[in-house]
């Protein structure tokens, strides 16, 4: 069964026949439709009973870069002519997988789309720890390409929610689930963690899965600007393209934090003092108590200089960060992939100038600290070692700082 599913497959591929159906974004405060999300379909009489279906025999058959390909182009096609020449904004889907390793592929087909055609490119929450720099790259390389980046069933793992202000998706999708337990006090937690990113990236929020008048109130009670689902539509061949607000879904590009250094991002409104390694010690711990503390777990992102300075005492206290929150990672010259149960390790270049820094990050929806310090390069006792730091609370800044880190990490 296996192998005809899989021959199966490539003769769709290669005659076509797939196509997609359109759904509506509408706006929840004026009810105008602003977007559309473009559907996989199967070919009638092909023998594919649900898109789910064909989608996880590609998955199978290491062919689902190539499915998502068909249908982007399908969709990109589609967009072109239906829009008759006006402004249209499409959100497409990709596998994280599919953005890590075929980007090309894809960057390849939308290079070719309408001038007019503009896309979200929606990917899953899923796998982000798996490889959080390679999905941080191709995001910016789909913002360099005009795209605007949209998470997905945000909410189906809340500790996921830490990732959402790394990535910093310009749309995020409230699973549809969280519509039908809008009293429980964890999607309560899931929408202010989203409400509150929301409101400080000017990012749209959708409620998926609105189906009656009363979802839509619940919609807006979780803090959505856009909702989709049956109440509008199930998804249509055809479309007609709406009035269009052209900076609505704009791709707000990361930017060179991903190359520079966090002592590089350092802004000039933030005072550079100097201390010695012992006092700076316990704010680090005092940030580290921090993260543990939040209702909503953050992230933590450390830089060591070099392995040997993450001693026993310190891989005690990861181990115990990594065991209640979401991510944790250790950055330094010589660090193991995994320094510590549950650790994510990044060896780090010596000529990498963040060789020379030390900085703790702590970063979540209500959370955002750092300590950032660089080496003066004493050679005395290391606890005497004496550094240049800043410590801030400025979420713009903790940000950057964060993403300077989170682009050295290697694949899990």
């Amino acid at each position: 069964m296996r192998a005809a599913s899989c021959t199966s497959l490539d003769a769709l591929l290669r005659d076509g026949g797939l196509y997609c159906v359109y759904q509506p974004f509408v706006d929840v405060d004026s009810g105008a439709v602003v977007a559309f999300e473009a559907l996989l379909r199967p070919p009638a009489g092909s023998g594919w009973q649900s898109p789910v279906q064909l989608l996880d025999a590609a998955r199978e058959a290491g062919r689902l870069a190539d499915l998502e390909r068909a249908s982007l182009r399908a969709s990109l096609a589609d967009a072109a002519r239906l829009s008759r020449g006006r402004p249209v904004t499409l959100f497409v889907n990709l596998e994280p997988d599919t953005l890590t390793r075929r980007l090309d592929m894809v960057l390849d087909e939308l290079a070719g789309r309408a001038g007019q055609v503009r896309v979200v490119v929606e990917i899953t929450e899923r796998a982000l720890a798996d490889d959080l720099a390679g999905v941080l790259a191709g995001a910016e390389r789909l913002r360099a390409a005009g795209c605007a980046i949209a998470l997905d069933d945000v909410g189906v793992h809340p500790e996921s929610l830490a990732f959402i202000p790394l990535v910093r998706p310009e749309v995020v999708k409230l699973d549809l689930k969280l519509l039908r337990t809008v009293k429980d006090p964890a999607t309560v937690a899931v929408a202010g963690a989203v409400r509150a990113y929301a409101e400080q990236a000017g990012a749209e929020v959708v409620a998926e899965g609105v189906e009656t008048p009363g979802d839509l109130t619940r919609a807006l009670v979780l803090g959505a600007t856009l909702g989709q689902g049956w109440l509008w539509g199930r998804g249509e061949r055809e479309f007609t393209p709406p009035a269009a607000d052209p900076d609505r879904f704009a791709a707000r590009p990361i930017g060179s934090a991903l190359e520079a250094t966090p002592f590089d991002l350092v802004g000039a409104g933030l005072r550079v003092r100097h201390a010695p390694k012992h006092l700076l010690l316990p704010v680090s711990k005092t940030l580290e108590l921090m993260a543990l503390q939040e209702a909503v777990p953050p992230v933590v992102l450390a830089a060591f200089e070099h392995a040997r300075f993450f001693q026993p005492s310190t891989a005690a206290r990861y181990t115990g960060l990594a065991a209640r929150l979401p991510f944790v990672a250790a950055l330094g010259v010589d660090m193991p992939p995994a320094p510590a149960p549950g650790v994510r390790g990044a060896d780090l270049n010596a000529a990498d100038p963040l060789a020379g820094e030390w900085t703790v990050v702590v970063l979540g929806a209500h959370t955002s600290a750092a300590l950032i310090a660089r080496d003066l390069g004493d050679t005395g006792p290391d606890r005497d070692r004496q550094f240049e730091f800043v410590v801030t609370y400025d979420r713009s800044m903790v940000t950057a700082a964060a993403h300077s880190m989170a682009g050295r990490l290697a694949a899990g």
